[in-house]
């Protein structure tokens, strides 16, 4: 059944369009994941030596890493707080904020001294500002995908939410261009001493670009519509949020645990697992990774435009049952040691993730109420983003351990991951979920999206 839209021939006066909105949504995105896989090689490569110098080189890196794991742990609470201010004094102010605060603290950490030049002080204030940056991440998506969802003519949301979500592959093949331009180029001394300074630096860039796109955008027209309504703004939305619609945030978070957890192990797990494992060149296992960002680039906004004409239902449900039938399969593959193999894997990888992500930003926006949406929607982001981003790679670690370095049982996690993840897309994409837009409809012709 085709629902009912709300055509925009063009924007209104004084309005931003759909287009201007979904860019300056995007580059959001993109500096969310450009700061995350960065940090994550430097953390790895050169934190431990500069910020954590001990005689134990293993223990300096179980420091250094640990601070990556408290921007992970601080995306809720900043889900929760920003969220709950974009809900009462609108989308366009919150996403200045955090767009600003986590540009800040990203160059920031480019400019922090050394455990040499300062002392203990050096890894307090890296800890410190990696906890602000993911309290600025953990309300960033949410704003950044209303913005561009809101803004959106209803016949185009799916589209348009799912240009937000390309932002993410484009983050990486930044983030993983300058990684290997700088490890390929730099020796060990140099990248110590001062190469390391260079992405977090770089991500200036982004910053001032995004933050003139998002000075020009107007306030969304949902959250306008919905001010202008009498008690129009709850006072505690998390606590509206979590009463009326529990169900629906657990079911986001059944979705979006299933991309975090196949891209982040991806990311992380499958990248070491090829170089120690299987014996392939850390270069080339980046470059696949690239190729993986690139299907995954290409693929999202053809899924969007595919779920404004078929619903989001269709393509939910077959990348989860992609991502059921493809967890062996992948692992028999990648243990063949080929590395034509290993780019088949990653490109694979790279269609599932962008099919799962693309839907995301438009149904979870679907299933709230304008007033808690902002809130909401981050709640159910960014628990799922700790679940299968922070804990997928030890989840998968730690089975590869138990089983003597055999891959069934990660396969075996991701299977149940997908078909949890699938449970969650019916039941969010079904009739006994109410979806609501800016189509005035009385409560038994509530519009909802194709199915």
């Amino acid at each position: 059944m085709n629902p009912p839209h709300t055509q925009h021939a063009s924007k209104a006066p004084g309005k931003t369009s759909p287009w201007t909105a979904a860019t300056a949504s995007t580059i959001g995105s993109v500096l969310e994941y450009y700061d995350f896989f960065v940090y994550g090689p430097m953390a790895a490569l050169v934190f431990g030596a500069i910020f954590f110098p001990s005689g134990d080189p293993g223990l300096a890196a179980v420091l250094s890493l640990s601070t990556f794991a408290v921007g992970f742990l601080a995306r809720p609470l900043g889900g929760v707080v920003i969220g709950h201010l974009g809900d009462r004094v609108g989308r366009k102010k919150m996403l200045l904020f955090t767009f600003f605060l986590t540009g800040l603290v990203t160059v920031g950490i480019g400019l922090l001294p050394t455990y040499s030049q300062i002392g203990v002080w050096a890894p307090i204030m890296l800890v410190s500002l990696r906890f602000l940056q993911g309290i600025g991440l953990g309300g960033e998506w949410g704003g950044a995908a209303l913005l561009a969802v809101e803004h959106a003519p209803e016949a185009k949301r799916g589209f348009f939410g799912s240009l937000v979500q390309a932002g993410a592959p484009i983050g990486v093949i930044l983030s993983s261009g300058v990684v290997a331009i700088l490890t390929s180029t730099l020796s060990r001394e140099e990248l110590l001493a001062w190469g390391w300074r260079i992405p977090f630096l770089l991500s200036a860039i982004l910053v001032v670009f995004g933050l003139v796109l998002r000075m020009k955008i107007t306030e969304t027209p949902d959250f306008e519509k919905a001010a202008t309504k009498s008690a129009a703004k709850e006072k505690m939305p998390l606590v509206v949020a979590l009463r009326r619609y529990p169900k629906q945030i657990l079911a986001m978070i059944g979705v979006h645990v299933s991309d975090t957890t196949l891209g982040f192990m991806q990311g992380v797990f499958i990248i070491g697992f090829a170089t120690t494992t299987l014996g392939i060149s850390p270069t080339v296992a980046l470059t696949a990774n690239i190729a993986s960002s690139i299907t995954n680039l290409i693929i999202t906004p053809i899924a969007g435009i595919i779920a404004d004409r078929f619903g989001p239902r269709r393509i939910l449900v077959t990348a989860t049952a992609a991502l059921a039938l493809w967890a062996f399969p992948m692992f028999w593959l990648m243990e063949t040691k080929s590395v034509a193999a290993l780019f088949v894997v990653m490109s694979a990888n790279g269609i599932i993730v962008g099919m799962l992500f693309s839907q995301q930003a438009t149904l979870f926006a679907a299933v709230l109420d304008p007033k808690v949406r902002y809130t909401g929607m981050s709640i159910g982001f960014q628990v799922a983003t700790v679940i299968g981003g922070g804990f997928g790679p030890l989840i998968a670690q730690a089975l590869q351990n138990n089983a003597g370095g055999a891959t069934w049982s990660i396969s075996g996690y991701l299977m149940a991951v997908a078909l949890i993840a699938m449970g969650c897309a019916i039941y969010l994409t079904s009739r006994k979920v109410q979806y609501v837009n800016t189509i005035p409809a009385t409560p038994e012709t509530v519009p909802a999206p194709q199915l």
